[in-house]
């Protein structure tokens, strides 16, 4: 990685090369080690990009004494190209090394909390705690990077279709959508509360009504769930795309090729099983592999093998269980994917009658035995979606809380449909990683708590006067 000229710096400590040697240089970073032997020393210097080891001369280790890991400084000196004989291997930067005749210590670093040795364990309420240390570690910093990477791929290969990146409200409307929300009291309008938004279902609708016909965008969904290895709690990113005049094939045809051309250019180890993704019906599923989320490697030792596919032809509604219960829908029946969904038009009639025998467009993506994304075709008719929202058991005060919605739904509405990939899940299947956390820069605890800022945590009784607040 190439380092445009700095006040501080001339070169990244993963940089140069031997064809750089005779060079004067300015190198800034973390000391990993510093080992003295007799009267000089060398210090292996590290950054985002890499490592350098630097020469340090008897004076100059007289004068710095013994450095510490993890302190930060600045490196003057000369590039120097080594003998064949003491090339090391293992770095990239490892046929040369910097004779320093200046070193700043720009930072010193108190006795670390964490190791930072991949090859040694730390717990992971240790790591979680000093995670701007644990970040340090090369594996979580490639990680950070391909998550970067495979996100950028999305932007660009959707700006290539025509997608328009629109952000939606993060304070929002509470409205029963499956999980419990998270609330936040105004102080303008007392007594009142946002919603941060367990997705921006409704509001991309909306923008299929308002004309924008392709959308996506990467936001922060909020969801006062329990923690699981798969799932983060508290809040968590997902590709939110949706597209107007489209049936469910389209969907799932530009969701495929959008993801085998990531995992090629952003992952060209991995190899997909199966091109296309198989598409298998709900029925069939769950009488074959007894779940809706079946692990279709053909060698699950193989962590390089992704299998993809589809799961389509699902009912539209089920029985409400106390281990998946919908937060806000009645006793009886619960929307199997959400109350949006577009029921299969052969079945419509069906609604009044027999809703469990009913069939949806809803579609799930499922990798390695894990959903990574859930979509449908949307309804587009309201007097259908008043139908849908009865038989959930919403009350009429509940469904006063769509009244924005339905309204809209009054002045022309395109058919429409889409999908929401959840971005961390996906990347921690394709990555091979055993826990979510190992993909979110900052995630939560189990218990949804922040590690780093201790959140949540206490506030003033002047906060909560403002809020007209009091705690029981």
């Amino acid at each position: 990685m190439r380092c445009d000229d700095t006040m501080l710096r001339t070169h990244t400590c993963g940089e140069l090369r031997k064809e750089h040697a005779g060079k004067k240089v300015t190198l800034c970073g973390w000391v990993s080690t510093h080992r003295i032997q007799g009267k000089l020393s060398f210090i292996m210097l590290r950054d985002r990009y890499g490592k350098t080891q630097i020469f340090v001369n008897p004076e100059l280790t007289k004068k710095l004494g013994e450095l510490r890991r993890e302190s930060v400084i600045q490196v003057k000196g000369e590039v120097k190209k080594r003998p064949s004989n003491q090339v090391k291997k293992e770095l990239e930067t490892g046929e040369i090394e910097v004779s320093a005749n200046e070193i700043n210590i720009m930072s010193r670093a108190a006795p670390l909390p964490l190791e930072l040795d991949e090859s040694v364990a730390s717990t992971e309420e240790v790591r979680l705690k000093y995670r701007y240390l644990d970040l340090r570690r090369p594996k979580m910093t490639k990680n950070m990077e391909l998550r970067h990477k495979a996100v950028q791929f999305i932007r660009d290969y959707l700006d290539k279709k025509g997608f328009l990146e629109i952000t939606t409200p993060i304070l929002t409307k509470s409205t029963p959508e499956g999980a419990r929300d998270y609330l936040v009291p105004s102080r303008v309008h007392k007594g009142k509360f946002y919603a941060l938004p367990q997705s921006p279902q409704q509001y991309k609708q909306i923008l299929m009504i308002a004309g924008v016909d392709k959308y996506f965008q990467i936001p922060p969904c909020f969801r006062d769930e329990d923690a699981r290895a798969d799932r983060c709690p508290g809040e968590f990113y997902q590709l939110d795309l949706e597209m107007s005049f489209v049936e469910q094939d389209d969907i799932l045809n530009i969701t495929e090729d959008l993801f085998i051309k990531m995992v090629q250019n952003v992952f060209p180890e991995k190899r997909i099983t199966q091109i296309p993704f198989p598409r298998l019906s709900h029925e069939e599923t769950m009488k074959k592999y007894k779940t809706d989320k079946p692990d279709l490697r053909k060698n699950k030792k193989d962590k390089n093998e992704l299998a993809f596919c589809w799961i389509v032809d699902f009912p539209l509604f089920t029985k409400q269980t106390e281990e998946d219960f919908f937060h806000g829908a009645g006793k009886e029946w619960a929307p199997s994917h959400h109350m949006f969904t577009a029921p299969k038009e052969e079945h419509i009639h069906l609604l009044d009658k027999e809703p469990g025998e009913v069939k949806s467009y809803q579609h799930d993506l499922v990798l390695n035995g894990f959903e990574v994304g859930g979509g449908s075709i949307r309804i587009h008719d309201p007097e259908v979606q008043k139908k849908v929202f009865s038989l959930i058991g919403f009350t009429d005060e509940q469904k006063k809380e769509f009244s924005h919605f339905l309204e809209a739904f009054k002045y022309g509405v395109p058919p429409h449909g889409g999908i929401a990939p959840g971005i961390d899940r996906l990347l921690m299947v394709i990555m091979g990683e055993d826990s979510i956390r190992e993909v979110i820069a900052f995630p939560k605890d189990k218990t949804a708590r922040d590690p780093v800022m201790d959140a949540p945590s206490k506030v003033t009784q002047e906060q909560l006067d403002d809020l007209g607040l009091k705690l029981k």
